[in-house]
């Protein structure tokens, strides 16, 4: 990936972090049988199901932050796969809850490792994880997903001659 133009916004920056982060760890789970928007439910489901919690589809979307629909896309194909199975909630019939498999934990852990690792490497120029600096930017990050984001209705029409580097 080609570094970003001199100028650019922090919405491009971050746009284009986030693209690389996705095609790494899309390249990177894919041995495992998996794409990245998987990984990411395979991972909130682990960690979650070491703090006892066996999510809805509702919850697990507002804890990855991925649309509920694709939730319940991504968790069928993944219950098709052995990775994960879906039960009625005994409270609420509507809603499905949400588990690892056995193999769904061990492929879980595997990728977990696999990405951590990728995580590692992204993180070298911030003298790595446990770096202070990986410290502050994870605060600021944290901060950034925290700020309410209210988009303007007529957002799709007025502004759409905005230049290349605002596109997010």
């Amino acid at each position: 990936m080609h570094p970003a133009p001199e100028g650019a916004t922090p919405g491009f920056l971050v746009w284009r972090l986030s693209m690389k982060w996705c095609v790494a760890v899309d390249r990177a789970v894919a041995p495992l049988g998996l794409t990245h928007a998987q990984y990411s439910l395979v991972a909130s489901l682990y960690g979650m199901g070491r703090a006892g919690e066996r999510p809805s589809q509702r919850r697990l979307a507002d804890h990855t932050g991925l649309e509920a629909l694709y939730v319940s896309k991504l968790a069928r194909a993944l219950e098709a796969a052995g990775l994960l199975e879906r039960t009625r909630n005994p409270r609420d019939p509507r809603a499905m809850q949400l588990a690892l498999t056995e193999r769904g934990t061990e492929v879980a852990r595997r990728a977990i490792d696999v990405v951590h690792a990728l995580l590692e490497q992204l993180l070298e120029p911030f003298d790595g994880l446990d770096g202070p600096r990986t410290r502050a930017f994870t605060r600021d990050l944290t901060t950034l997903l925290g700020a309410p984001l209210a988009v303007p209705a007529d957002a799709a029409g007025e502004h759409a001659d905005t230049h290349e580097t605002e596109q997010s």
